[in-house]
């Protein structure tokens, strides 16, 4: 399990994340939510290991992360951030085999090529990653990530994918592709975190969801639970009709416009 324990985070006299505490479980897929600014890529950093907390603790499996060694934390969990600039002109596979060789693969290359595949690219090898589309892209930081953590459980220990927003400029047949990846290694017994700002797909997909505004976790739990029309206003400050879907009673959000 991950826990971070009541972590804040400031910067120039203002709390990106202020006073959050948040449990990533075996088999669960948490998606944060929340407006822009709200601190939702600062949360995933801090849990991930990527930036201290001023205050709080972050642990993994009983331990804190400041103590984990980087190349054993690299091999518990990847993490696709929102933007990724290269300098060099690598091709998809060395992107994906960077993920590999993170995770001790003993053939990086056969890993890399079996997780281009698992995200669609199957035949994108040698593709220079500049050439590509921004989806395309997508899909390879995505590929490295899996080829990171390819194993959701490993010797009893799970692993844990951390997504910030991994749908960003996928279309609607990808966004549902990734998202189920993503939830497939969660039911095997992985951590899933995601960061997503379609509130139909997080209601979709996520098992536990966690809304941020103001740095602040403002509502949690199950998303038949947690989304209401009330939330939707507080938070995005629009009317949003909240409807549910008979069968599953999995909501959905059809947001108005303020001039209505």
């Amino acid at each position: 399990m991950i826990i971070a324990d009541n972590v804040t985070v400031s910067r120039s006299g203002r709390k990106l994340i202020d006073s959050i505490s948040i449990d990533l479980k075996p088999g669960q897929f948490t998606v944060v939510i929340g407006p822009n600014g709200a601190g939702k890529s600062t949360l995933m950093k801090v849990l991930s290991g990527e930036m201290t907390p001023d205050s709080g603790l972050v642990s993994y499996y009983g331990t804190s992360v400041d103590l984990c060694q980087p190349a054993n934390l690299a091999k518990r969990r990847a993490v696709l951030p929102q933007a990724t600039q290269l300098a060099f002109p690598f091709t998809a596979l060395e992107i994906a085999r960077m993920g590999a060789v993170a995770h001790g693969a003993l053939n990086p290359n056969e890993e890399a090529r079996k997780a281009l595949s698992r995200v669609g690219l199957r035949g994108f090898e040698s593709r220079p990653y500049p050439s590509m589309s921004g989806g395309e892209q997508q899909r390879v930081q995505f590929a490295r990530a899996l080829a990171q953590v390819p194993q959701p459980v490993v010797d009893g220990i799970p692993r844990a994918l951390f997504l910030d927003e991994p749908t960003a400029s996928l279309d609607l047949g990808h966004q549902i592709s990734v998202l189920e990846t993503a939830r497939d290694f969660a039911s095997a017994g992985g951590m899933v975190l995601a960061i997503l700002h379609d509130l139909n797909l997080a209601a979709e997909f996520a098992d536990h969801l966690v809304v941020l505004h103001h740095g602040r976790v403002v509502a949690e739990g199950p998303c038949h639970e947690t989304v209401s029309d009330e939330m939707i206003a507080s938070v995005y400050g629009i009317a949003g009709a909240v409807g549910r879907v008979p069968a599953s009673h999995i909501p959905y959000i059809l947001p108005q416009s303020r001039n209505r």
